[in-house]
């Protein structure tokens, strides 16, 4: 189980926050990093706040740091 890690303000405070929890840069995905369920409670005590997905995306797409996956090319 994962939960995505964000940050409403910067890619700073969010690549900032998730080295004070130890993920590893190849964590990172874009926008988010993945934080591992055994790392939520630590998260959540270093301020991270519960969102849902939409607000997750709502969030994001309001601080201008959403960045939609990219999906593969249809093949012909």
């Amino acid at each position: 189980m994962w939960s995505h890690l964000i940050s409403d303000v910067s890619f700073e405070e969010l690549h900032a926050a998730a080295a004070a929890l130890g993920a590893p840069p190849h964590a990172f995905d874009g926008d988010h990093y993945d934080i591992p369920s055994t790392r939520y409670a630590d998260a959540v005590a270093a301020g991270a706040v519960e969102v849902g997905s939409k607000e997750l995306v709502r969030l994001l797409t309001a601080a201008g740091l959403r960045r939609p996956k990219r999906r593969p090319a249809p093949r012909p």
